[in-house]
């Protein structure tokens, strides 16, 4: 009888239902929220924005397109290793273990914890440069923040600080407006991003190039964003959800990335400056931070640096778990996780031991480290792809035929600038 009476009533009561399933699908995507974003934000670390600032300061515009195909491999293969772990319940390590046998996943992990060692270096390289920009030396910097980021990791307060690390590092977003600030050419920056050109006989530009490749499609980043999908306990139903996460954690990537080019293109490149230190790198921003500059930029590299380095040694004491059997979780204590632990410390203090090395040259490691990755990448994407496509690991969520095709074509590409590079390097 109410209802008769009220007819506004039944297009409220109707209209119920649609925002139950928005807000159920909003509070569904916010639990699987985590690994892509986390793992793409950490790809902004400072080897990442150094190599970026090193891309715009050396050749302008020109090699942007690099960045936009890093990108387009980064959202492909970390879906598939988000995929992989909701697939299998596996991190990557145990799944090359068992499907291709003892000493291959040796192999794999030993190309995986050079890979992660030299990029944890990388890490507090650029920790220790932003400490320096502001006054403090590396000496009470690296050891300092070693010791700082593996106490609130392995207490299990990982979790509880993730969020604020990321704010620190999201100051990069500054880029962005630093970007717009400087006025760039829109027109040279469309040619450089979707018109392809290289300086084949340049091998500077091949190692930049290379680089780029490896900073933004890491190795540690294949391994922690399955591990972490798994230690998540996500499930097939959350896929879609996390497929969001993943694209928009590489998508900031991609235009953090763009962004830090176009203003070193318009102002570094512009001047014929180079980057030979993290202060050269802040210059960029002056435009727009005038005397704060060195600040703004040293508190972002500090920030990106410590997210950086509680990640990668998570992801390699992932790795090392997963292909020993033994227990490794965020959630297990030191006695349930020795293996675990103990290879978290130590990544973190080689790592720090290793920056320490006096007169170490920071910007040279830092870009050099992501030579490192892209070719250490090759081998443990062609495994991703032969797991894939099998059925007996993968079950119902076996990858067609077309993802494993432009899948093979990013490989190809990567394979193609390493091999380029080797070349120039040998004549």
């Amino acid at each position: 009888m109410r209802v008769a009476e009220t007819g506004a009533g039944t297009p409220r009561h109707a209209s119920r239902p649609g925002r139950t399933r928005v807000a159920a699908g909003a509070a569904a995507l916010l639990a699987v929220v985590g690994p892509g974003l986390l793992a793409g934000l950490s790809d902004d670390d400072p080897p990442g924005i150094t190599t970026y600032s090193v891309l715009g300061a050396e050749y302008g515009y020109q090699l942007l397109w690099v960045l936009l195909v890093s990108t387009a491999a980064l959202v492909l293969f970390h879906d598939l290793g988000a995929r992989m772990g909701v697939a299998t319940g596996q991190g990557l390590l145990g799944l090359v273990r068992d499907r291709y046998g003892v000493r291959v996943g040796a192999s794999a992990l030993v190309l995986l914890l050079v890979a992660n060692v030299g990029t944890a270096c990388a890490e507090y390289a650029g920790l220790a440069a932003g400490f320096e920009l502001i006054g403090i030396p590396r000496q009470v910097s690296v050891p300092t923040a070693a010791v700082v980021v593996s106490v609130l990791v392995l207490r299990g307060r990982f979790h509880r600080i993730e969020h604020m690390l990321m704010a620190l590092a999201a100051v990069f977003v500054t880029y962005v407006a630093a970007g717009l600030v400087v006025g760039p050419d829109w027109t040279q920056a469309a040619q450089g991003l979707l018109l392809p050109t290289m300086p084949i006989r340049d091998r500077d530009a091949w190692t930049i190039v290379v680089a780029t490749v490896g900073t933004t499609l890491a190795p540690w980043g294949l391994s922690f964003i399955q591990s972490y999908a798994v230690d998540k306990k996500l499930t097939a139903t959350e896929l879609r959800f996390e497929r969001v996460d993943v694209v928009t954690g590489s998508l900031l990537t991609g235009v953090i990335g763009f962004f830090v080019v176009v203003t070193c293109a318009e102002t570094l490149h512009v001047g014929s400056a180079s980057i030979d230190s993290a202060a050269d790198a802040a210059d960029a921003l002056a435009p727009l931070a005038g005397r704060f500059a060195g600040g703004l930029f040293a508190v972002g590299l500090i920030g990106a640096a410590l997210l950086a380095a509680a990640i990668l040694p998570l992801s390699t004491a992932y790795s090392v778990c997963e292909f020993t059997g033994h227990e490794g979780a965020l959630d297990d204590g030191f006695r349930r996780a020795p293996v675990f632990y103990a290879t978290f410390v130590a990544t973190a203090a080689t790592a720090a031991g290793l920056v320490l090395v006096p007169h170490l040259p920071l910007v040279p490691v830092l870009v050099l480290s992501q030579v490192v990755n892209a070719v250490l990448l090759l081998p443990l994407l062609l495994m991703m792809q032969g797991l894939s496509r099998d059925p007996d690991v993968m079950g119902d969520a076996v990858s067609s035929s077309a993802a494993w095709t432009v899948r093979s074509l990013a490989i190809g590409f990567i394979a193609l600038c390493v091999l380029a590079l080797v070349v120039l390097s040998l004549t």
